[in-house]
């Protein structure tokens, strides 16, 4: 088994982390402090070819595999994890066109992307519908060579910022069988009827933009849809096992961060005339976040290799993967808090944030209670109980 990155795999993980700490890190608090899109910082994140650097390389990416953008997300998160997000998912939504798009399609909204000038999302959750993704009622009817669209969609990423979204809708709601009649539409931000309102509040990843969106008889023209009517269901599903790697990445991310300031604090503080890491009881903490993390980080490059090998225990290796990281990272946020003490509690140092920003981890792309479910799921189908 080799575990060792490549030559290239190692200087994109260390670019990128020079690339945090440079541009990132020294205003990561103001735009979480303001809730605010951190438009410089995806202009300097395109020059490095980190927007959309999954996308392929014909269409302006890097084309790099499922692992290397793990390393990517990890290095990102692991200084900010609200910036991180609006530089990994600048490209969301670029899964269903790359595997179902027309050339066109490809060609049109990818290399915007890539480029710095476009921004794009997925719109799938809506007011009343999280985990149930089949009982989406966001509908799209066919009127002549267009497309109109009526319904809401919440919790969106990049939601106030993109400029087009790919949206699931019902386009045959009379369509048999629970998972049939939706599609994927491309709706440009821009169209008549289309808003989108931004949501504060939020306890972290405030840097990252989420927005309620608003279809009131939005008209696209038909060359809008991705791949085939009704198959919309399917297609989505077929890139949760990347997504949620993806999120165990972004778990990862934290809990490394939120280990390596644990591990500055306590040597630079000092209590009862020793540093606090001469405590044993500290010391045993950091053992244990040190661990837990790297055990998380195995899983999930497992993970990462097994989409990029498309290994037959995919499904339930990416649901096990973003469990145990996104558990692993709200763990030891709480734990590098406790070490801080009361100093963790403000936002004088990073941990609080990344205590904030972890919990959002185990609730998108699936919550802890999915990921459990098809974990059991795809053992009691292998008859392994």
């Amino acid at each position: 088994m080799d575990y060792g990155l490549t030559d290239e795999q190692q200087q994109i993980r260390d670019e990128v982390r020079r690339f945090a700490e440079n541009e990132i890190e020294p205003v990561a608090t103001e735009y979480d402090r303001k809730e605010k899109y951190p438009h410089e910082v995806m202009d300097e994140a395109a020059k490095m070819g980190l927007t959309g650097a999954n996308i392929p390389v014909e269409y302006g990416g890097a084309g790099y595999s499922t692992l290397e953008m793990a390393l990517i997300t990890e290095e990102l998160f692991a200084v900010d994890p609200g910036i991180g997000l609006d530089i990994t998912a600048a490209s969301f939504g670029a899964e269903a066109l790359i595997g179902f798009g027309t050339e066109e399609q490809k060609e049109e909204y990818l290399e915007p992307v890539t480029s710095g000038d476009a921004v794009m999302g997925a719109a799938i959750s809506e007011p009343d519908v999280g985990s149930d993704v089949s009982a989406v009622s966001t509908q799209a009817e066919k009127d002549g060579d267009e497309w109109v669209i009526n319904g809401n969609k919440m919790w969106i990423t990049n939601g106030s910022v993109g400029d087009y979204f790919v949206v699931l809708v019902q386009t045959d709601p009379d369509a048999e069988g629970r998972y049939n009649g939706f599609s994927q539409i491309i709706v440009e931000s821009d169209r008549d009827g289309f808003t989108a309102e931004k949501i504060t509040g939020k306890m972290g990843i405030r840097a990252s933009d989420t927005a309620e969106l608003i279809f009131d008889d939005v008209r696209v023209p038909e060359e809008n849809l991705v791949g085939t009517r009704g198959g919309g269901f399917l297609q989505l599903m077929q890139f949760f096992d990347e997504t949620r790697t993806a999120v165990a990445a972004q778990g990862v991310g934290i809990a490394k961060g939120a280990t390596e300031r644990a591990l500055d604090y306590a040597q630079d503080r000092e209590q009862f005339g020793q540093s606090v890491s001469e405590f044993q009881a500290i010391q045993h903490k950091l053992a244990d976040m040190h661990t837990k993390t790297e055990a998380a980080r195995q899983l999930t490059y497992k993970s990462a290799w097994s989409v990029d090998n498309s290994e037959e225990q995919l499904t339930m290796l990416a649901s096990m993967a973003k469990e145990y990281a996104s558990r692993v990272a709200v763990d030891t946020a709480d734990e590098a808090v406790q070490i801080h003490g009361g100093a963790g509690y403000v936002n004088d140092f990073d941990v609080e944030r990344l205590y904030r920003d972890a919990k959002i981890t185990q609730i998108y792309e699936g919550t802890t209670e999915i990921q459990k479910n098809i974990i059991a799921r795809e053992l009691l189908g292998k008859g392994m109980f």
